[in-house]
């Protein structure tokens, strides 16, 4: 009979049976079977299970979606294109000045859409943005897309009116724009690499075991894969002949996200790398290996080609986009078992002890006394 309105969450408990008595051998000590010689011992113990209660996962996954995973891509799409912008514009490259700044823009203007999708009411934006609290990855990286887009907006803006004959209705406002455009250019430029970057940060401060395990090293493959997006696209979109600090971002992308990577996996923990190695997200992962190769290739010995610059650009945007994707859902698919929140906690544990650290909260907690 239910006695609770939480008993139907319970698993279905076997029928019992009744167990016939043993006689301990002479001399006490554990249950022995065999042929009396005591050379086999049941163990008493049986093999630990990774569950949790009521099946449940131990750890609550963030509610977020692909539109997460689609910002993740275009924050490192803008920022990084903000900070080719603002090198042809001190280089004198007009043209790729001006797709950098209209990327910029349009990138970050697609990703706060998807973000403000994902949140569901515009409004809870506008809340972050009532304070501004510096130990908080989510609330830094509000004001740092809210800065970023303004000075990316004013930046194009200059863009759209000088590529329209200056035929936007600004009237008195046009002069200002334009005074505005070198230091809106220089300081989207200066937040680019935060912009690229600061989703990092908030992945590996969450409780999600492969991200938080990614803590330390995830922000330099973010940081890698936004040279890959903003390099590929200038190649896909900008005159070859203007393209020469793209292809330098991109093969210098592709060589620290290749190593980045590896370091990364290397300093986890093996039990939170396999979300990384298995399923889509390692299917994804791979393919971005490929792709980011593959496209460094051809921009390094190819990229004054037009039609390889085009094909490696197109190969390097893609390769960014599976490494956000892969790693948003390797974190994901981490919460749903709970050994990739057990094991790294007792392993943790373990080297702490093995160190010599035994007096902490951690090692001397009731959960661990008598370990």
């Amino acid at each position: 009979m239910s006695i609770s309105p939480y008993d139907s969450y319970r698993p279905p408990e076997e029928p019992h049976r009744k167990r016939r008595r043993r006689n301990r051998p002479a001399g006490g000590g554990a249950f022995r079977r065999g042929g009396g010689d005591g050379s086999r011992e049941v163990a008493m113990v049986p093999e630990p299970e990774f569950t949790s209660y009521y099946g449940r996962p131990i750890v609550k996954a963030p509610p977020w979606d692909s539109k997460i995973a689609t910002y993740l891509f275009l924050g490192g799409l803008s920022g990084g294109s903000a900070i080719l912008a603002l090198g042809g514009c001190l280089t004198g490259r007009s043209a790729m000045r001006r797709n950098g700044r209209l990327a910029a823009l349009t990138a970050a203007g697609l990703g706060g859409i998807a973000l403000v999708a994902d949140l569901g009411r515009p409004e809870r934006f506008l809340h972050m943005m009532r304070t501004f609290k510096p130990t908080s990855p989510m609330s830094v990286g509000s004001w740092v897309l809210a800065t970023f887009s303004t000075n990316a907006g004013v930046a194009a803006a200059v863009e759209l009116d000088r590529m329209t004959g200056e035929r936007l209705p600004l009237g008195p406002l046009r002069p200002v724009l334009h005074a505005l455009e070198l230091p809106t250019s220089v300081a989207a430029g200066l937040l680019g690499a935060p912009m690229a970057t600061y989703t990092a940060i908030l992945l590996s401060d969450t409780s999600v075991p492969t991200w938080h395990e990614m803590h330390g090293h995830l922000a330099f493959v973010f940081a890698s894969s936004a040279s890959l997006a903003s390099g590929g696209l200038i190649l896909l979109t900008t005159p070859t002949s203007e393209t020469g600090p793209a292809r330098f971002f991109a093969v210098v992308g592709v060589a620290g996200e290749l190593v980045a990577m590896h370091v990364m996996k290397g300093e986890m923990d093996p039990v939170t790398v396999e979300p990384l190695e298995q399923g889509k997200p390692g299917e994804w992962l791979e393919w971005s290996e490929r792709l980011s190769i593959l496209g460094g290739l051809g921009a390094l010995l190819g990229g004054r080609r037009r039609w390889v610059a085009a094909v490696s650009g197109a190969a390097l945007m893609t390769s960014s986009a599976l490494t956000r994707f892969g790693v948003f859902w390797a974190g994901k698919e981490s919460v749903k078992d709970p050994k990739y929140t057990v094991i790294p906690q007792r392993n943790r544990l373990n080297k702490r002890r093995a160190a010599g650290i035994t007096d902490d909260s951690i090692t001397t907690g009731p959960q661990h006394q008598g370990g």
